[in-house]
């Protein structure tokens, strides 16, 4: 196995590491946090928990497709280190907007079952109205923050690491997300909302006091300005980013939409990192559909409490990890799709397998809703939560080595404007997805039948994986 577990001992990795560790770990407690508090506190209907699900699920991946471009050119532009610290100071002020939201949210479902007395808003119908506009502000503001990181945290890597550690790190760093993923996950299915209304604050501040540890990662080669036409709007009014979004905003969207298009055309220049784009974002889509279907699937498919939902969403942020990390061990350091197309199959398969567990599922009785001992004591509770760990599993065999693709097969200059090329597109298709997925609840397609669509997609990604594959052994033979 030759991950090189010696650079998270190294100071050109491991406070990058431990930042952007904090980084998914707060976006997860937040996100999942809000979702769980509102499908199982405020509404109590399948297709409007699918529904909200989905609806937070497209708000935080937005910003990913409506300015990557703009991040990726920044990050290529200027001190990758010096960007991280300040947007994990702007991190601090968004968190404290959202747990104001989780509070106010509840404080409303406080009201609604307590003493009149005991309320801060009358009716407490208010509260839960000021509440969602919030909560879901606070989610975009922190997509926009992640879509700021996102080509950092794999474009600094080439930049402080040796070329035989760049698979090892890219590797950690997946890993490492799906941990914190776990983490963040787990706390927010068990602990009270307005608890980890305080922790996402905190985690915030600690998140800023490790950014300060990176270590300066100034632009790679010579910069010409003119490869940057989204900064330009920046350099000619010399007033700041406030004025210039208020003074340009006309001409930032329209050139944000240009470099968009021009962007992800580039990558087509090495057909495998246009593939290794491709592949990955359908398998993102997949992965968007799975994760809104898991909340409202475990409260009226398996009724199951939130905690159960928690758990889900835990299992597969291992399975993710797990799949991350044996990859690296059989490709032995090797940046290649070799074993892409067979997981994907396989993550099929699970999937299927899942469908199945949950057709032949006992629901409890009315109005009863099952904690996790409750839950494992069920017949075919193993069979479906190891059917979650296999799809996760295969998944992250599937994905690991061809984020490596993105950094080892373009030029240093180009590595965080590729990785924003993929991010746009990951993130177009995970709003489809989501879109999709609101569309089917829309007309009253069972949440369980849903999964019967992301098993056919892993068909389609294991041909972009084949694909992939074919154009890496042809590009070898030359």
């Amino acid at each position: 196995m030759t991950t090189s577990t010696h650079i998270l001992r190294r100071r050109r990795f491991l406070p990058l590491f431990v930042t952007q560790l904090f980084n998914a770990f707060n976006d997860n407690l937040y996100k999942t946090a809000m979702v769980l508090f509102v499908v199982y506190s405020v509404y109590n209907s399948e297709a409007e928990e699918a529904l909200f699900s989905a609806v937070a699920s497209g708000v935080f991946i937005l910003p990913f497709f409506v300015l990557s471009a703009l991040a990726g050119q920044l990050a290529d532009m200027r001190d990758k280190a010096r960007i991280i610290r300040i947007v994990k100071a702007c991190e601090i002020g968004i968190m404290i907007v959202g747990a104001a939201g989780l509070l106010i949210a509840w404080q409303a479902v406080q009201c609604a079952a307590g003493p009149a007395d005991t309320c801060l808003f009358r009716p407490p119908a208010a509260a839960a109205e000021m509440a969602i506009p919030l909560l879901l502000a606070a989610l975009f503001a922190m997509g926009v923050h992640s879509t700021f990181i996102g080509p950092i945290k794999y474009a600094i890597l080439p930049q402080h690491l040796h070329p035989d550690e760049v698979l090892a790190g890219t590797g950690l760093v997946e890993a490492g997300t799906y941990l914190a993923i776990l983490f963040g996950t787990i706390l927010a299915g068990w602990i009270p909302v307005e608890v980890a209304a305080g922790v996402v604050v905190a985690i915030a501040v600690l998140g800023f006091i490790t950014s300060q540890f990176v270590p300066p990662a100034p632009p790679q080669g010579a910069i010409n300005e003119l490869d940057f036409p989204l900064l330009d709007p920046l350099r000619r009014s010399g007033r700041g980013p406030v004025f210039t979004a208020l003074a340009f905003g006309p001409v930032l969207i329209a050139d944000q939409l240009v470099s968009m298009f021009k962007l992800v055309r580039s990558t087509s220049d090495d057909r495998r990192v246009f593939l290794a784009i491709m592949a990955i974002s359908f398998f993102w889509t997949i992965g968007a559909v799975l994760f809104i279907q898991f909340p409202p699937l475990a409260k009226n498919v398996l009724t199951a409490s939130k905690e159960v939902a928690s758990l889900f969403l835990v299992i597969f942020s291992v399975g993710v990890a797990i799949g991350s990390v044996s990859v690296n061990a059989l490709l032995k350091g090797t940046v290649s799709a070799r074993y892409s197309p067979a997981s994907v199959i396989v993550m099929a398969l699970f999937v299927l397998a899942f469908y199945l567990v949950c057709r032949a599922w006992t629901p409890a009785p009315e109005e009863s809703l099952m904690d996790v001992g409750q839950f494992m004591a069920q017949p075919l509770a193993i069979a479906a939560l190891l059917c979650l760990l296999g799809i996760a599993i295969a998944g992250g065999m599937f994905v690991v080595p061809l984020y490596a693709f993105l950094t080892t097969f373009v030029p240093k200059t180009q590595t965080a404007r590729t990785i924003a090329a993929n991010n746009i597109v990951n993130s177009g298709a995970m709003v489809g997805g989501a879109l999709l997925a609101m569309g089917l609840s829309a007309v009253d397609i069972a949440i369980v039948d849903q999964l019967l669509l992301s098993a056919a997609m892993c068909l389609v990604s294991s041909w972009l994986g084949k694909k992939l594959y074919d154009a890496e052994k042809a590009a070898a033979a030359r």
